[in-house]
């Protein structure tokens, strides 16, 4: 059943879906500032369109980001600093940071800031990370994201230049403390994404394929995909009902029927929510296009959003202009 926070999590999930695909291969935007995009360079040796790539267990001698083990918390060596979550305090650390197009200017705001994060005991060796985590952020700048993210060739070759880059500046235990969960999910996706274009595959051998990669994921991942799709099916419905002009009554009676009635309660209030934001957002464009900016127009929007809301107003605004317009929830 669908609480009521994870209901909520759907609006998330929809935003998401819009973005995702021109971002996810790295892991993290590059710097801004530092470092041209460049096509990827090298990698390993693409497979042909369509080809089919199998689970770990049943590969050949398949070398670099595809023959890497990930390992488990039974393998590592506990380390204080090798911690789950490493990889968000890092980021964190490059928010507050702010933006630098020098490096090394970068770097020394990390070294006023690192005690914040990190303990006394781990400071040194947190700070000579972080600005390897810079240096590496770095080269992603050097890396262009594939054109085609349907083409398993140009992702394979795009996760393997990706991968390269990493095991410049991190060790093995580095590695994985950050970034061996999401390594795993970018070999899940990518092998089903070459069973799906694999055209040589009979329907029973496909979904064999298919439940052989599942069975490669780990517990905590088949539990977190099984809760995306749950999110997904539930931000389709919503988007199918908006375009259809659902009523009120015919969007409860699906959810209730498919979630539950808490599920459904809390989503219908999604739909009351993102109904007064759109035409809070319609208010303020039409403001801005009959007036533009100036102190009316700032006023209106100290009146319209909340603090949290205004630093999204502009990204809703562009957004707008990427999507075909859509019906507003439960209108008629």
């Amino acid at each position: 059943m669908v609480t009521r926070a994870r209901a909520r999590a759907v609006a998330a999930v929809a935003l998401a879906l819009t973005t995702a695909a021109a971002v996810w291969w790295l892991g993290a935007p590059a710097l801004p500032g530092m470092g041209d995009p460049h096509p990827v360079q090298g990698g390993a040796a693409a497979a042909p369109a369509g080809s089919l790539a199998l689970p770990s267990s049943m590969q050949g001698t398949d070398t670099g980001f595809f023959a890497r083990r990930q390992a488990t918390g039974a393998d590592r060596t506990i380390d204080p600093l090798l911690v789950d979550g490493l990889r968000d305090t890092l980021e964190t650390l490059l928010l507050e940071a702010g933006n630098a197009n020098d490096p090394a200017a970068l770097k020394q705001r990390l070294a006023t800031l690192i005690g914040s994060h990190f303990p006394a005991a781990l400071a040194t060796r947190a700070l000579a990370l972080a600005e390897r985590y810079v240096d590496y952020r770095v080269a992603l700048g050097q890396l262009r994201a594939p054109q085609d993210l349907t083409d398993p060739r140009a992702v394979r070759d795009a996760l393997e230049a990706r991968h390269k880059a990493r095991l410049q500046f991190f060790d093995g235990a580095e590695y994985d403390a950050l970034f061996a969960r999401e390594a795993e999910l970018d070999r899940y996706t990518l092998a089903r994404l070459e069973i799906a274009r694999n055209t040589q595959l009979t329907p029973e051998q496909r979904a064999q394929a298919l439940q052989a990669t599942d069975s490669e994921l780990s517990q905590e991942h088949r539990t977190g995909r099984s809760a995306a799709t749950e999110h997904m099916a539930a931000a389709a419905q919503t988007a199918a009902f908006n375009t259809q002009n659902a009523d009120p009554y015919t969007r409860h009676a699906a959810r209730s029927a498919q979630y539950g009635e808490a599920a459904a309660h809390a989503m219908a209030q999604l739909d009351r929510d993102e109904q007064h934001w759109q035409q809070r957002l319609d208010q303020y464009s039409q403001a801005r296009a009959q007036q533009g900016e100036g102190a009316a127009l700032q006023q209106l929007r100290l009146q319209l959003f909340s603090a949290e809301e205004q630093q999204r107003v502009e990204a809703a605004l562009a957004l707008r202009t990427l999507q075909p317009p859509a019906a507003t929830p439960g209108a008629r």
